[in-house]
């Protein structure tokens, strides 16, 4: 009985000093660089989010956080990569729908568990996609677009950044909800597809808000946006909720996480510096620019969200008949 009560209390020690430990390891961090993964190539919306947010962030922190660009298979070799680094604090990852939520229904196999190999850290901000058509379509009204697709089903068509994109899969859900069919014409990438879209040779694209500039110009017009909210950026142009297509909810999220294992007490100093810089004016008013949503939060909320996303897109994966391989 006293060699089972010494046992228990050697737990209870050690277990006290591996928790006094973490905490005085999270009080001197960080003491070095920190390596954000962003597995997508430099330019996009996930890596100018990451600049975006890591450059306060390192502010506060005292130490810079330097990026490392890994692009390739939908971001799945970043996640990857980020996976399987050290789960020390300083090796964290840009989140992103695609790799986090969406890619788990489009590969049969993928190198990672999105729940189980990341710890979430806070969720940032979400871009929501754009139903744009050309400055010449004579829809100027959502409930007009879907007039005329429903009177010509099958000749029009809209375009997106390639098979399972943000851009296929809003389209899904809206060829859905309006009971509509248009033909998809996936592009290699956002930038032809909206360059074809301008010239008038696709109908219309649920684009995310690399668009504004097109939409400034008038050489496209918005006509619904897919989130629960107007956007910042295009005040005047309604969301699918009130046009009366509900639940049309799509855009591209981005989080910070880290791999599964990081400290907790590492990841609560992370989110609490990520929600300062979050609720900062200047940030509010570039995520603005930017036509994105600021996120925030605690880590568990930004889980749960995760787990919301890729319970959701499963249907809308599935709807779409997309696979990659």
């Amino acid at each position: 009985m006293m060699k089972k009560a010494h046992v228990c209390m050697m737990a209870a020690l050690l277990a006290a000093a591996g928790l006094a430990a973490a905490q005085q390891g999270a009080a001197g961090y960080p003491n070095q660089p920190i390596k954000l993964m962003v597995p997508w190539p430099a330019g996009g919306g996930v890596d100018t989010t990451a600049r975006m947010i890591s450059e306060p962030i390192a502010q506060k922190l005292g130490q810079p956080i330097v990026i490392d660009n890994r692009g390739g298979a939908g971001g799945n070799i970043g996640t990857e990569l980020a996976a399987r680094m050290k789960p020390d604090g300083y090796n964290l990852l840009m989140g992103s729908i695609s790799p986090n939520a969406v890619n788990i229904h489009l590969y049969s196999k993928l190198g990672f568990d999105p729940i189980k190999d990341f710890a979430p850290i806070v969720y940032v901000s979400n871009v929501p996609n754009i139903l744009v058509v050309p400055a010449s379509s004579p829809a100027k009204t959502a409930k007009e677009l879907i007039e005329v697709a429903r009177a010509n089903p099958g000749k029009l068509n809209y375009g997106s950044g390639g098979v399972g994109s943000s851009q296929h899969l809003a389209a899904v859900q809206f060829m859905s909800a309006a009971k509509i069919n248009i033909v998809h014409v996936p592009y290699k990438g956002t930038a032809p597809a909206e360059a074809d879209l301008v010239a008038g040779h696709i109908s219309l694209m649920l684009d995310t808000t690399t668009c504004l500039p097109f939409i400034a110009s008038g050489k496209m017009r918005a006509l619904a946006v897919a989130s629960k909210k107007r956007n910042p950026a295009l005040p005047d142009v309604p969301t699918f909720d009130e046009v009366g297509l509900p639940g049309v909810y799509a855009s591209s999220w981005y989080g910070l996480m880290a791999p599964a294992g990081t400290p907790r007490p590492v990841i609560d100093k992370l989110n609490a510096e990520a929600n300062q810089v979050l609720q900062s004016v200047d940030m509010k008013r570039r995520m603005a620019e930017f036509g994105a949503e600021i996120g925030g939060g605690t880590p568990e909320e930004f889980g749960q969200f995760i787990v919301s996303e890729i319970k959701r897109y499963e249907s809308i994966v599935r709807l779409s008949g997309a696979k990659l391989d």
